[in-house]
């Protein structure tokens, strides 16, 4: 087994209000893994994601990206190793255009300008919106903004993708569209999700989380073949799996 690029150790985080989010969670993904994080609502999958690009600071335990620890100092190159696609885009689209969203990362990291535009020309014809470049991101689609949100974290380059809910608020045409997007690309990625069909398509590793904690952790096959591991952590199967029973 190669040596993990996301290790984790014990993390535990406590919000200021006293909610316990982690405990003590340990996980360790290899290189060009694809896995699915799934739970039910305040099982803890932000507040996992929000941790492996510092957004949040662990309560205790260790966090490694690349043997980089997740800490203060470490922030910015962290961050350019790990890009966070946020469950709404509009928390990551604020400039007048989208050619300037997808510029902001680059720009931050102190590039040169003609680097800077090959990046947001680049990653805009990666998700198929180039003839976005000039248009207000407000007057997008969901499914556009989703696209351009992506395109602005692959301007940053990460080898590592964090996706929250990623097909949240999309149509069937554009929730495909995403799907074989997704499927193109070499990243590590972590996607959390309540989409379980999704991860049945795109995922080869599931973890499930249960109050803060790592509840189990296997293929998709096994977890959702595991009806009192799924009714434990208040899951349903699959919709593709429902119509097969």
């Amino acid at each position: 087994m190669s040596k993990p690029i996301v290790d984790v150790r014990g993390l535990s985080y406590t919000y200021p209000d006293g909610q316990q989010a982690l405990r003590g969670v340990s996980l360790a993904i290899s290189p060009g893994e694809w896995v699915g994080l799934i739970g039910s609502n305040g099982a803890g999958k932000s507040s996992l994601l929000l941790h492996l690009n510092g957004v949040l600071q662990a309560t205790a335990g260790e966090l490694l990206i690349h043997d980089l620890p997740v800490i203060e100092a470490n922030l910015a190159k962290i961050r350019q190793l790990v890009g966070m696609v946020f469950q709404d885009p509009e928390d990551q689209l604020f400039m007048p255009t989208v050619q300037d969203d997808v510029a902001f990362g680059p720009l931050n990291m102190g590039l040169p300008l003609h680097e800077v535009q090959a990046r947001v020309t680049q990653a805009l014809a990666t998700v198929g919106a180039s003839h976005l470049a000039t248009r207000a991101p407000y007057r997008l689609s969901g499914g556009e903004k989703r696209l351009v949100a992506i395109a602005g974290v692959l301007a940053m380059s990460p080898s590592i993708l964090l996706l929250d809910e990623p097909s949240a608020g999309l149509d069937p045409a554009a929730r495909r569209r995403l799907i074989q997007l997704l499927t193109g690309f070499a990243h590590t990625r972590l996607i959390a999700t309540h989409d379980l069909d999704l991860v049945l398509d795109l995922c080869t590793r599931v973890l499930v989380m249960r109050d803060g904690a790592i509840e189990a952790d296997d293929s998709p096959e096994v977890i959702f073949a595991n009806a009192e591991l799924l009714a434990r952590c208040h899951l349903e199967l699959p919709l593709s799996l429902q119509r097969r029973a």
